[in-house]
């Protein structure tokens, strides 16, 4: 709680803002048309995903898996904390009266940090899944990938949940920030709140880092595989160019949209001396700079449906480079029981004798 405010929740700190700059920042009309354009995208989303399920293969199955569980978290990302953030800015209601015991603030603040890490976490695990796919296809079983793919989704949201119930435990607080409409981790000197920020920001960072990393490899194998000698016979499906488009356009659009705001995050924590006061109060410009920057990363939510929507056909151009699936077969469907050519030349690889093995096409 803060010193000079005993009378009110420890989720509220000094702010010196009246309801007309409020008014002037906080638009009901933009948030709810920002709020239903991420919405409508997803919801398009989701039903593109739904048909192309059907039918896919077991590797094409497991990376729509983990793509429906990013599109399905942004979704709700946008309905549960849009729902607060618009009905604030429409009613402008005080914080302090509708919210006294911070229950509200403490819960925003959950969400928050959950549906903000979800993404970048889900995002590492996507590139992890396609880089063992593309560089060990034969090291782990098929027949399980959906199943072993929600429950990666399942330990990804378990995960996030539990870092952002760190602060209802003690780690770090959430409070209401500027301009009073929404509530975040807390950018303070303390060392609960020092700690949480930069957990948050490091573990946002090393995902995005290890994307990049593990998409970087997978990329590079497929353009050796494109220029290898066994070209004719042993290139990758369209698909597997379209999962790679469509992974690095997640992966660029995280780095744009939430790179900013965690590095902002570790900065200011660690500024000396402190940005905030000992009575709690942050100067008006960080203030801005972390509305700012709170706002691009939203748009995380509203890009991420759209980088599939418009990627999922990208591996199209590629047709007169990659094999061409026989009559009525998806290009990302199973060509025969033992994948697409150029992984099935790893296997024969793994099992010839010495003599009568072709020629190595990526990674061992």
């Amino acid at each position: 709680m803060w010193p000079n405010d005993s009378a009110l929740g420890p989720c509220f700190r000094p702010t010196n803002i009246t309801i007309e700059e409020r008014r002037l920042i906080a638009s009901p009309w933009f948030a709810a048309s920002f709020c239903l354009v991420g919405l409508a995208s997803n919801l398009l989303a989701l039903s593109v995903l739904a048909g192309a399920r059907q039918g896919s293969s077991p590797v094409r199955s497991s990376f729509l898996t983990l793509l429906c569980g990013l599109v399905l978290t942004d979704f709700m990302g946008l309905l549960i904390t849009g729902a607060i953030v618009v009905s604030q800015h429409a009613i402008l209601f005080d914080w302090h009266a509708v919210d006294p015991s911070c229950r509200l603030c403490r819960f925003m603040g959950v969400a928050m940090v959950f549906f903000g890490l979800c993404p970048l976490l889900l995002g590492a695990a996507m590139a992890s899944e396609r880089y063992l796919g593309i560089t060990r296809p034969f090291s782990r079983p098929a027949a399980a990938s959906r199943r072993r793919a929600w429950t990666i989704v399942g330990l990804v949201w378990a995960t996030a949940l539990a870092l952002g119930l760190l602060p209802l435990l003690g780690l770090g607080r959430y409070t209401v920030q500027y301009p009073g409409s929404w509530c975040f981790l807390t950018l303070g000197p303390q060392p609960g709140d020092v700690a949480f920020g930069l957990l948050f920001a490091l573990l946002g960072s090393f995902s995005v880092g290890l994307s990049f990393l593990l998409n970087t490899i997978s990329v590079a194998t497929l353009c050796h595989v494109y220029h290898g000698q066994e070209a004719a016979q042993q290139r990758p499906r369209d698909c597997e160019v379209e999962m790679m488009a469509q992974l690095t356009g997640i992966m660029v659009v995280a780095s744009v949209c939430w790179m900013p705001l965690l590095v902002f995050i570790a900065q200011t924590v660690l500024r000396s001396p402190p940005d905030m006061n000992p009575a709690g109060q942050l100067s008006r410009a960080t203030e801005k700079q972390l509305l700012i920057y709170l706002r691009v990363a939203t748009w995380n939510q509203i890009l991420d449906p759209w980088v599939y929507i418009l990627f999922r056909r990208a591996g199209s151009g590629a047709s007169t480079l990659a094999s061409v699936p026989g009559p009525g077969r998806s290009p990302c469907s199973p060509s025969s029981p033992g994948g697409p050519p150029w992984l099935r030349a790893r296997e024969t690889a793994a099992v010839a004798p010495e003599g009568q093995r072709p020629f190595n096409l990526g990674p061992p």
